[in-house]
């Protein structure tokens, strides 16, 4: 019924519903993590973590029941059976629009451990947002430019150290590491410029999916792919909340961890071609799955 709504009504309704989902969540949020960081003690810091990654928890199943009321999409998903709450997954997905990321957190929230991601450092100053991924152990990476490392060579490497200090962190809670392999978002332009050999995707960055695996070790059980397809075509968050998006495919595969995975990849030269001959293979692999799920 409210996905019937005039859309001068609905949008307007799912905005001022979503900022109060924001504000009803983010402000225990915010308390807690002060209490966190004035109580030094590490089982009650422990304990607060867990707490706060219940309230975020709760933050998204809200999100999600509010696009479920206001939006019609047809979900088209297999994969789901056989994921756990108790088991830690390197996630590993392609990335077409910002929708991406509310359609993994409709898929896997309580699921599998809570998904973190590795954001951009700007992304730390967006109101309430920025500070709320902070306060949730979310990683922000500090990306320079080659113009950058050409004038300041002490830069490079700390996006690999800064990924090493939060492995460190994780491997201390369950967790689910989200990494979108291409790094950047697909558009036919960046395809085109780069001259993938691919139909659908980027060319993958092998780097931070080997550096992910080394740090966490024997930490994480599982590699989860996840293909992710709008068959009507590109679309945005205002899509989504505006009711415009009609359909999501997504296949979900569990993948072993074997010990071949795991290596130097920084100074192992062996090593590091191995592992980017088995990404660009897993990315062939993901390429055809996400044929098959836009001609389904």
């Amino acid at each position: 019924m409210l996905a019937s709504l005039p859309a001068l009504i609905r949008v307007p309704l799912v905005v001022l519903l979503l900022a109060l989902n924001v504000l009803l969540h983010v402000l225990p949020l915010f308390a807690l993590t002060l209490l966190k960081l004035l109580m030094p003690v590490a089982g009650f810091r422990r304990a607060c973590s867990r707490v706060l990654v219940a309230i975020a928890e709760s933050w998204i199943a809200g999100n999600n029941a509010l696009f479920a009321l206001f939006t019609r999409i047809h979900w088209q998903v297999d994969g789901l059976d056989g994921l756990r709450r108790d088991a830690n997954y390197l996630v590993l997905a392609n990335h077409q629009s910002w929708v991406d990321i509310p359609v993994l957190q409709k898929l896997l929230n309580r699921r599998i451990p809570f998904l973190r991601f590795f954001l951009k450092s700007q992304l730390i100053w967006v109101p309430l947002m920025g500070p709320a991924w902070w306060a949730l152990d979310f990683p922000f990476m500090k990306r320079y430019s080659r113009e950058t490392l050409a004038r300041r060579p002490e830069l490079a490497g700390r996006d690999m150290e800064a990924t090493r200090r939060a492995c460190a962190k994780f491997r201390q809670l369950p967790v689910s590491v989200m990494n979108f392999v291409e790094g950047t978002r697909f558009t036919p332009a960046k395809h085109d410029a780069q001259g993938s050999p691919y139909r659908h995707l980027l060319k993958p960055r092998a780097g931070g999916v080997a550096f992910v695996l080394d740090a966490m070790g024997e930490g994480l059980d599982a590699i989860l792919e996840v293909a992710i397809v709008y068959p009507d075509g590109p679309c945005s968050i205002l899509d989504l909340i505006a009711g415009r998006l009609r359909e999501v495919r997504v296949s979900l595969l569990q993948r072993a961890i074997t010990p071949e995975l795991r290596g130097d990849y920084e100074r192992d030269e062996a090593f590091r071609l191995r592992f980017q001959a088995w990404v660009n293979e897993l990315w062939q692999e993901q390429d055809a799955r996400l044929t098959r799920l836009l001609d389904a």
